[in-house]
């Protein structure tokens, strides 16, 4: 992706969350040499892989196939065996008109998929086939919305509406897009990195390459190895 592409859709999306009265935190707003300046206070911020995250997963079309997250809280994954600390995830994400965020699955990350507001949010789900890398195609699918149990058949098509939830489990396997407009998507979630909790159904990359035609004007998670030396990632 082009990085004026990114800075254009950081600026579209910033605008569409705060159109819900969902306001991001002020290091969302830091420009990189804010950043490096403040470098011995953000640790957390590089470790846990927080802020501005745009992908088209490598495949060069992100009106077709891609995602914008804003990772807002993330804990450290190290903490889960422990069974204390912070242990959890926030994350804040837009789905745009038909655009395909693919079928995967996690291997650790429970997470709740919240439509915030705007359209609705389609999810097209299956269960795992018992091997962790395929699907299974004629197993019925239970999930939970908002506490209630709803079944449905392999591949069928859960339909969220503002205000609805549903609960996704490890290895539940998953694509979903906005239905009808764009959707506002929250998700809260066990910890996560995504660089090794995803596995998607199609080989296919998560973080985009990106081509520097502009300067950017806030980093995006995956830039932080380049810019730090540090390595980050916010599962989805």
């Amino acid at each position: 992706m082009k990085r004026s592409r990114v800075n254009d859709i950081i600026s579209e999306a910033d605008e569409f969350i705060r159109s819900f009265g969902y306001i991001l935190p002020p290091f969302a707003y830091w420009t990189p040499s804010e950043m490096k300046d403040k470098q011995d206070q953000i640790d957390n911020i590089l470790r846990s892989g927080l802020g501005w995250d745009v992908t088209d997963y490598g495949q060069g079309d992100f009106d077709a196939l891609g995602l914008f997250l804003f990772t807002v809280r993330n804990g450290d994954a190290a903490d889960l065996g422990k069974g204390r600390g912070m242990l959890y995830a926030e994350k804040i994400m837009i789905s745009r008109h038909d655009q395909i965020s693919p079928m995967h699955r996690h291997t650790i990350k429970a997470e709740d998929i919240i439509n915030r507001g705007g359209a609705t949010l389609a999810l097209q789900l299956y269960n795992d086939d018992g091997t962790g890398e395929g699907i299974d195609t004629s197993g019925e699918v239970e999930v939970f919305t908002d506490g209630i149990r709803r079944v449905l058949p392999a591949g069928g098509i859960l339909e969220l509406s503002p205000g609805e939830s549903v609960t996704l489990l490890p290895g539940n396997w998953h694509k979903f897009w906005g239905e009808g407009g764009d959707v506002l998507i929250g998700e809260v979630s066990t910890v996560n990195d995504d660089r090794t909790d995803n596995t998607f159904l199609d080989p296919i990359g998560r973080f985009s390459a990106i081509e520097e035609d502009v300067d950017p004007i806030h980093l995006l998670v995956s830039d932080y190895e380049k810019w730090f030396g540090a390595g980050g990632g916010s599962g989805y």
